[in-house]
């Protein structure tokens, strides 16, 4: 048996490494780690059809209040990670202990990883919603474009302290394992997000965007990757035990 702290933050305890398989469930309302994974992929979803050509042009102006919609989709998931985190128990099996909605747990790089995360989540409810108001060139500057970069600057280190959680160092290579997998492909996500920042500089001689179709080619695949990533998720979650058992 072996201590893992992704395991210990989700809930679901120690690591058999000569254990059978279990049957993985991609259906568990009842646990919140399906529930975070969900919201995740809806939050991606939206963030992929505003963003993919097609859907955005068919949704016209409507395409920004589903970015807004999708970041507060995110935030949600974020948040639950974050409470996941913060009340994580001390015993081994990381059985929750505490409902505190909010906490500071500065010797889990795991709670560093989902703080950090939020943060971010944060930082994009600003900048899609500033997006949806008529707003000068400088302050789509400050309002809409500085959010969006801050946004992506937190997702970047949240993914690099999840990898770090999941590896238990700087970097490992382990793509059999599925929490690496998810950190990994979520990490790839930031990155595209990243791109996506530098490419929606509002330039300030023209009042357009640096380069739209970096801007909206990296935020389709960042979407997409977060998609699959929470996609990953489901199944995982489903040996952990509902908060019902753990109370």
């Amino acid at each position: 048996m072996e201590w893992w702290a992704w395991h210990h933050r989700k809930g679901l305890g120690l690591v058999d490494a000569e254990a059978a398989p279990t049957k993985a469930s991609w259906w568990a309302p009842a646990r919140r780690g399906w529930r975070i994974a969900v919201l995740f992929m809806i939050g991606s979803t939206c963030f992929a059809v505003g963003s993919f050509p097609p859907t955005a042009s068919l949704l016209g102006d409507a395409a920004g209040p589903v970015f807004f919609i999708g970041s507060i989709f995110f935030t949600t998931a974020a948040y639950l990670q974050y409470y996941e985190a913060t009340n994580a128990g001390d015993d081994i099996y990381g059985m929750e202990q505490t409902g505190r909605l909010l906490g500071i747990r500065p010797q889990s790089i795991g709670w560093w990883a989902t703080a950090v995360q939020l943060i971010g989540t944060l930082w994009f409810n600003v900048s899609t919603f500033n997006a949806l108001r008529d707003l000068s060139t400088r302050q789509e500057e400050a309002l809409v474009w500085a959010p969006d970069f801050f946004g992506s600057i937190c997702f970047l280190v949240a993914s690099g302290l999840a990898l770090i959680e999941v590896c238990h160092r700087l970097w490992c290579w382990a793509p059999a394992s599925a929490p690496w997998r998810i950190a990994a492909i979520n990490m790839a996500g930031s990155i595209a997000f990243g791109f996506s920042a530098i490419g929606a500089f509002v330039v300030p001689e023209t009042g357009e965007l640096n380069n739209a179709t970096v801007a909206n080619s990296f935020t389709f695949i960042g979407a997409v990757l977060f998609f699959i990533g929470a996609l990953f998720l489901l199944p995982v979650t489903s040996t952990a035990p509902t908060e019902a058992q753990q109370t």
